[in-house]
């Protein structure tokens, strides 16, 4: 019995940890490419520094993940965040942190830069 309450626990935190986050939206690589240029949004990178600095793309500011929480306060609540990484899950973890925040505007790059070409 407590095996199989243990066991229900740990999946729905596997499962959790992988479902979209509500009220943010999704959107893959082609569909962001003509977005980059739009002003008013925030293009954020959540990849460690040496991610970042070997493939990176202009106009993406690096937060890594683990200081986004600290740093939040540079951002503006008022406007889109869009958040990458390298295959879209900090991207997700990145994004439940921000709606933590009080951002209501974030959108994730589904498949984050593995899906960038």
């Amino acid at each position: 019995m407590i095996q199989t309450f243990l066991l229900i626990i740990v999946i729905g935190l596997l499962v959790s940890r992988f479902l979209p986050v509500r009220g943010v939206k999704q959107i893959d690589a082609a569909n962001m490419k003509p977005k980059l240029n739009s002003k008013h949004q925030q293009l954020i990178d959540v990849r460690s520094p040496v991610e970042f600095q070997t493939n990176h793309i202009k106009g993406f500011q690096n937060i890594p993940l683990p200081q986004l929480k600290e740093q939040a306060h540079q951002l503006a609540k008022n406007h889109e965040v869009y958040v990458i990484c390298q295959s879209g899950m900090r991207s997700m973890q990145a994004a439940k942190i921000l709606k933590k925040q009080g951002f209501t505007h974030i959108t994730n790059i589904k498949g984050g830069m593995n899906a960038w070409q």
